[in-house]
């Protein structure tokens, strides 16, 4: 985690959370590509126990606001979920020759999906819970 960011767990507060594409690029444009995220949520949400209370998918980047799970934590979660999201809705990587591999060693032949991380901020009043 980068030095100065601090996140708050345990206190059962709701979790704004906003992850971005990677390079902000609209991968979510499309129905069928929202459709994924949203089976996906659904899907970690049942393993992971936490309330859904809202969420935005745009083109380029999500907002989740969720209640703190019953297993794990919301960066688990979002570990989770960006993951599955990823291998879902990533091109599949194409088998290369291992006389190609060793030219392309340390080469991510793979574009990233989300950007590292994501931004969450504890909401803990009743204010805040409304205006997010």
């Amino acid at each position: 985690m980068p030095s100065g960011l601090h996140r708050t767990y345990g206190a059962h507060h709701l979790h704004f959370i906003t992850c971005s594409c990677h390079r902000r690029l609209p991968f979510l444009r499309a129905a069928r590509s929202c459709d994924c995220l949203l089976s996906i949520l659904e899907q970690t949400r049942e393993r992971y126990r936490f309330v859904v209370v809202g969420y935005v998918v745009m083109p380029e980047h999500v907002h989740l606001l969720i209640t703190e799970p019953e297993v794990g934590t919301p960066s688990t979660v979002m570990q989770v979920l960006k993951q599955r999201t990823a291998r879902a809705l990533l091109p599949k990587q194409k088998r290369v020759d291992v006389r190609q591999r060793r030219r392309f060693e340390g080469v991510s032949l793979r574009t990233p999906f989300w950007q590292a991380r994501f931004y969450d901020f504890n909401v803990w009043t009743t204010k805040k819970r409304w205006k997010s």
